[in-house]
């Protein structure tokens, strides 16, 4: 089905009557060339790019409940690529440009909204290191602009410039960088996979993977044994467990972090802002409401709810950082489990047994990683090759220190990323 603003009126028209399934629900077939386990954003990427780019269609996304059910759907929706390392910065500028092109490449409204991200500085010690990620920015080719106090009071003046404890100082400015719609980037992804001939399979749970000689035949389910020589763990939070089917232990934990989203107010915050000295995040959504977030929830946690003294962290931080957002009523709150690496960087890689693939490890980055994720994992499975983009998020790194991306300098401790 293709869309277009023509097709929208006559719907609106003739009573929305003439809309089709956007993806077929099909019975899973006895063996597949590749399955993908996870039916989320990295998952339906990587089974849109299979088809598209290499022209693998005998292929399976078994999800054990809905499509886009997971972190895709718990997320605070923001786009950017305003990384620092040598192997995040490559890759993460290559996924800003698949969003950029992503709702004419889907022909889908993922409602991609560049409005522009500013991360704040309140020391010069933070000034310092924002410029010198500015300038890695650019020299990637990405956008950074360094704003002084008073370019900052410009672009958003209702934010506290008084504050005696954290006083902002500037902030750096992405302009390319945004939002997006999540549920919608899932929806595009399963349907143009779908009209490639990707199998997308819900309330199909994977319960064991099958290995013979040191290679992949095939995987357990609800549903029965399906065969393949290929399969792709693609399950954020929970890689760790499904990657003990094959008898691996990652180097993840798996955390909450939470999210919040307000009543709908008139159009207030243009931009995506962060705190640089509470972690906290806000933008407005296209309904009117506050979207915002903070800290992980300190622990590890398979739950996908958090619990109240970060809910209160959460909301001191907007209350230092904007004090009229007191205001507002918080309509709900979600969870997402992250799953956090020792380095806070993702892996993508293959796994000493034969056909098994890696996708894990986003910690807080995993939405705008979305279509590049998907674009390194189909040429990784396709080619047997890491993307050049994605070279450095190898599994093997945790083992002899080498190649190790720490972005935050936060050290080995995975909550802290």
């Amino acid at each position: 089905m293709g869309y277009s603003g023509f097709k929208v009126i006559k719907e609106g028209l003739f009573g929305q009557k003439g809309w089709r399934p956007v993806w077929r629900n099909p019975e899973p077939k006895s063996e597949y060339d590749a399955i993908i386990i996870g039916g989320g954003g990295h998952g339906l990427s990587t089974a849109y790019y299979l088809a598209k780019n290499h022209g693998m269609t005998n292929i399976a996304v078994l999800e054990k409940g809905d499509l886009g059910s997971g972190n895709i759907g718990r997320n605070t929706t923001i786009v950017r690529a305003n990384y620092f390392l040598p192997g995040n910065s490559e890759f993460y500028s290559h996924s800003l440009k698949l969003w950029e092109g992503m709702e004419q490449d889907l022909n889908y409204n993922t409602m991609m909204s560049q409005r522009g991200i500013i991360n704040l500085f309140h020391s010069d010690g933070q000034r310092d290191a924002f410029v010198r990620r500015g300038n890695a920015m650019v020299n990637q080719g990405d956008d950074a602009i360094l704003l002084d106090r008073e370019g900052v009071r410009n672009l958003v003046p209702y934010l506290d410039f008084e504050n005696t404890r954290f006083p902002i100082y500037g902030g750096l400015y992405h302009p390319r960088g945004g939002s997006a719609r999540h549920d919608a980037v899932a929806w595009g992804y399963a349907r143009g996979a779908d009209q490639r001939g990707v199998d997308l399979i819900q309330q199909c749970e994977v319960t064991g993977i099958d290995i013979t000689a040191g290679k992949v035949t095939g995987v357990q389910t609800t549903r029965g044994v399906i065969k393949t020589k290929k399969v792709a763990i693609v399950t954020a939070g929970r890689s760790g467990q499904v990657a003990a089917m094959a008898g691996m232990r990652l180097p993840i934990e798996s955390h909450v972090l939470q999210a919040f989203v307000t009543e709908g107010l008139k159009p207030v915050i243009d931009h995506v802002i962060s705190f640089g000295m509470g972690h906290f995040y806000i933008s407005q959504s296209d309904k009117g409401g506050l979207v915002f977030g903070g800290d992980l929830d300190f622990y590890a946690s398979y739950a996908q709810r958090g619990n109240l003294p970060m809910k209160e962290h959460v909301m001191e931080a907007g209350m230092t950082l904007m004090p009229m957002i007191g205001k507002a009523k918080v309509l709900r709150s979600w969870g997402g489990i992250m799953d956090m690496t020792p380095d806070g960087s993702p892996i993508i890689d293959k796994t000493p047994t034969d056909g098994l693939f890696l996708d894990c490890g986003w910690c807080y980055g995993g939405f705008k990683a979305v279509p590049a994720s998907g674009w390194a994992l189909a040429h990784l499975m396709a080619t047997g090759e890491s993307h050049e983009t994605a070279a450095g998020f190898r599994l093997d790194r945790f083992r002899d220190g080498v190649g190790l991306m720490d972005e935050e300098g936060t050290g080995a401790q995975h909550n802290l990323h």
